[in-house]
């Protein structure tokens, strides 16, 4: 796709991705920094089936900067391979030269220029310019797939609890989707958006709590370019621990390996020629998963928001990882023959919002559902003079901007901010507006609290969330950042047992050792807990930038990580 050493790899998938005279305009293309629209969707043609893969949206319609992360450490088996390998060491791994169009879309090596240059990425409106033109092209051999975690993040999403971008996504078309933050605007909510879906809702790993029998479709057959497709659903497993359980009490989650497998079994026995899990298991997850049950072709994984621009193939399975904020579009080619996969091609499409045209259809409707709040949401709060951004296994810019805010409008002695790894990015120099904002924050439990906690308290609390990033196992991971925290130091080893990874955690302010039956004031947002008491996030930051109409912020060192 984007490197000579993805163009090599199609050899050993049957096929090329691209013809030789493709892979030299592409080259061309690249030395010279230009892109074209046929640069960037040309690709030959392969097999009888084309599965074409969104995910992690995050309610993104229109085209943003999102910089990929410096840092994604793993652990145990899986340390040093993809997705987690960042920066310089990725661009060598799949031998992409810097400062092209493809290493500025895949890492965060110097992001900050590249982005002035190539602009931003996404936009809803290209996305369904791409589909379609895959879909003209392939006709009923194609298959839309969105992964989840398309209805939350945004500041229209959070007004219409998700409307919006059902009615922009279902131009589309999509033949199936799973979740993951689509279940925190409550059970009544979801059932209503799903009810009204012309796709598949499909989740085989959710279960009614009450009578423990599922809640939702588990998969659906479908045909395409004359071959049947079993594709199953797998909504985020661990949805009632990283998300408020009291929002959707009836519902139960779980990895639950062996319903995988009886569904794997059981699209077989209705005819299944290719079996693909439509996951939001996270990618670590779904290669374990990927090991353990037999029988899946294609794993299209989400969650964890990476990119990658092969396929990892474990066993006689495809992992596919297609990105986040609707940064890219994948498209895999199969030829399936005799129930089997007999080769493949696969293209990682990267959505340069002013290289892809706009689809009129799409646009217009983003406009329809912006149009009551285009005021607000271009509101002007401050300007950053600091690159502003979410990813990073320890810290991001934007959350120590919101663990400011914390701190000094909840006057509070240290800050927590979660780590999630949704949220957009601004570059030096741009007005932050009340979107802006919102893209860092937007959710349906919102309330700052401020509490007194222990220093014993605040260092559970981190060392429960560095066990969900860096357990051994893959099973006992939940996805997404350390939490951030405003106000205090410490020393992290990834690779340590729960309760003896966090070390030398020390007010900043003081320099003095936080003690551990000593009770600090401590604020933070997005409590799972029901009844939190506080304002929404966004007002304390929207306070804060009125004090601070300037942004700018120091490198932050205060989380050491020992290697």
């Amino acid at each position: 796709m984007f490197s000579r050493r993805e163009f090599l790899m199609a050899a050993t998938a049957v096929t090329a991705i691209l013809g030789p005279g493709a892979v030299g305009r592409w080259s061309r293309a690249a030395a010279q920094q230009k892109l074209t629209e046929a640069d960037l969707l040309d690709m030959a043609p392969h097999g009888n089936v084309t599965l074409v893969h969104i995910t992690d949206i995050h309610a993104q319609l229109k085209p943003l900067y999102f910089r990929e992360p410096s840092i994604n450490l793993g652990v145990g088996e899986v340390a040093g391979l993809p997705p987690h390998v960042t920066g310089a060491d990725f661009l060598k791994l799949y031998n992409i030269r810097p400062g092209t169009p493809h290493a500025y879309a895949l890492t965060s090596e110097d992001f900050e220029a590249l982005a002035r240059q190539y602009g931003k990425m996404g936009g809803l409106d290209r996305a369904a310019r791409i589909v379609k033109r895959i879909r003209d092209e392939r006709g009923d051999s194609m298959l839309l797939l969105d992964g989840g975690d398309t209805w939350q993040g945004s500041y229209t999403a959070n007004k219409t609890l998700g409307a919006d971008m059902v009615e922009v996504m279902n131009a589309l078309k999509p033949d199936a989707m799973t979740g993951h933050w689509e279940f925190t605007y409550g059970t009544d909510r979801v059932k209503e958006l799903v009810d009204s879906l012309p796709f598949a809702f499909l989740g085989g790993n959710i279960y009614d709590a009450e009578w423990n029998e599922p809640a939702f479709e588990a998969y659906r057959i479908f045909e395409r370019g004359g071959v049947k497709i079993g594709v199953i659903g797998q909504a985020f497993p661990y949805t009632p621990i990283a998300n408020p359980r009291w929002m959707f009490p009836n519902w139960s989650f779980g990895i639950r390996e062996t319903d995988v497998a009886k569904n794997v079994e059981a699209v077989k026995a209705e005819g299944a020629e290719l079996v693909v899990l439509l996951s939001h298991n996270g990618f670590d997850v779904d290669r374990k998963l990927a090991s353990r049950v037999p029988g899946i072709d294609v794993i299209l994984t989400g969650h964890t928001h990476d990119a990658l621009p092969e396929p990892v193939k474990v066993g006689d399975t495809l992992v596919i990882a297609s990105g986040s904020n609707g940064k890219f579009v994948s498209r895999l080619d199969l030829d399936v023959r005799d129930g089997k996969v007999k080769g493949y091609s696969y293209r990682l499409i990267p959505v340069f919002s002013d290289v892809i045209g706009s689809d009129p259809e799409v646009a217009g409707l983003i406009d329809k559902v912006r149009a009551p709040y285009e005021a607000e949401l271009g509101r002007k709060l401050a300007t950053t003079e600091s690159l502003l951004y979410r990813r990073g296994n320890f810290n991001g810019t934007f959350d120590d901007l919101i663990c400011q805010a914390l701190l000094a409008e909840r006057d509070a002695e240290i800050a927590l901010s979660p780590g999630f790894r949704w949220g957009t990015s601004l570059l030096p120099g741009q007005d932050i507006t009340v979107e802006d904002l919102h893209n860092a924050c937007a959710m349906t439990y919102p309330a700052a609290y401020r509490s007194p906690m222990t220093g014993q308290l605040i260092k559970d609390i981190l060392e429960d969330v560095a066990d969900n990033l860096f357990n051994a196992d893959p099973y006992y991971q939940q996805g997404g950042d350390m939490v951030r925290v405003g106000g205090m130091g410490y020393r992290i080893d990834p690779t340590a047992a729960i309760g003896s990874r966090i070390s030398e955690m020390t007010v900043l302010k003081t320099g003095e050792a936080v003690k551990p039956d000593r009770e600090y004031v401590v604020a933070g947002w997005a409590s799972v807990n029901e009844g939190t008491e506080g304002p929404p996030v966004w007002d304390v930051v929207e306070a804060h930038l009125a004090r601070n109409p300037v942004v700018r912020l120091e490198e932050n060192r205060s989380v050491k990580v020992t290697s």
